[in-house]
């Protein structure tokens, strides 16, 4: 008789992004509109939600979001709603309203754009965050 062999195949996440956590009672659409004006971008709201899928291809949550690309700083900015029903994209980190997420990200020094970020008065908070510190950014991924 022949043993089997059972071989597992292990990846790594490449996280090509920078991620930096909001606090504010305000809704999307005023912090979105002072960012706009802050940073001279164009945030819009995405067609369709954001989706979140597990391993298996199903749909654990869905988000509203917002989104710029800067093709002359190969750069794509992702401003998504934490929490939406009772579903969380981060739910390791629920005191968190927003996540802004700078996918490719060369451009900004994130120090410093925390600090501009932080003279809107809408925001009450906004921090860095390793996406390799939280289980579930491994199911957020920008095409």
């Amino acid at each position: 008789m022949i043993k089997k062999k059972k071989h597992t195949l292990e990846f790594d996440v490449d996280y090509d992004y920078d991620m930096i956590g909001i606090s504010s009672p305000n809704n999307d659409y005023r912090i979105v509109w002072a960012m706009n004006e802050l940073l001279n971008i164009r945030l819009e709201k995405g067609a369709e939600d954001f989706i979140i899928v597990n391993t298996k291809g199903e749909k654990k949550s869905e988000h509203p979001f917002y989104q710029f690309s800067d093709e002359e700083n190969f750069l794509e900015m992702f401003f998504i709603k934490n929490k939406f029903g009772a579903k969380y994209l981060i739910p390791e980190n629920k005191q968190i309203d927003y996540f802004f997420f700078l996918v490719h990200n060369n451009f900004y020094k994130i120090p410093a754009l925390i600090n501009k970020l932080k003279t809107i008065p809408t925001i009450h908070g906004a921090y860095s965050f390793d996406p390799t510190d939280f289980p579930s950014t491994e199911f957020i991924i920008f095409e």
